[in-house]
């Protein structure tokens, strides 16, 4: 069974899933990025469907680019004209193309985490 990339990403200043957050996944290869794909994330704060899965998972290192800059500003009465966070990279590397990679990310304008789920 061939495993799947996923994501999410939750707001924790307004205490919600981050609907409206574009995405951006890399693949990473002797230092050169390729960009695979582009998403935006749901009302629920994941995309609508795996970034890979089949044939299209393979071994290697990836990046996700999570842009909570523009989400956090959309949010704003008064963006700031300087972000404290704007694009957040997020580097990691498949192991088993048949297991499953869930990388969250749980942010605020000013910090974030991230971890591998399930």
């Amino acid at each position: 069974m061939a495993g799947r990339l996923s994501t999410h990403v939750l707001d924790t200043m307004h205490g919600c899933p981050a609907a409206g957050v574009t995405v951006e996944l890399w693949a990473v290869f002797n230092g050169h990025r390729s960009l695979l794909k582009t998403v935006v994330t749901g009302a629920d704060g994941r995309t609508d469907q795996p970034l890979l899965t089949g044939d299209d998972m393979k071994a290697g290192t990836f990046e996700l680019v999570f842009f909570v800059g523009d989400y956090f500003a959309s949010k704003a009465a008064s963006p700031a004209t300087v972000r404290f966070l704007d694009q957040v990279p997020v580097r990691f590397s498949v192991a088993d193309v048949n297991a499953n990679y869930h990388i969250p990310l749980v942010c605020s304008p000013w910090a974030y985490s991230t971890y591998r789920g399930s």
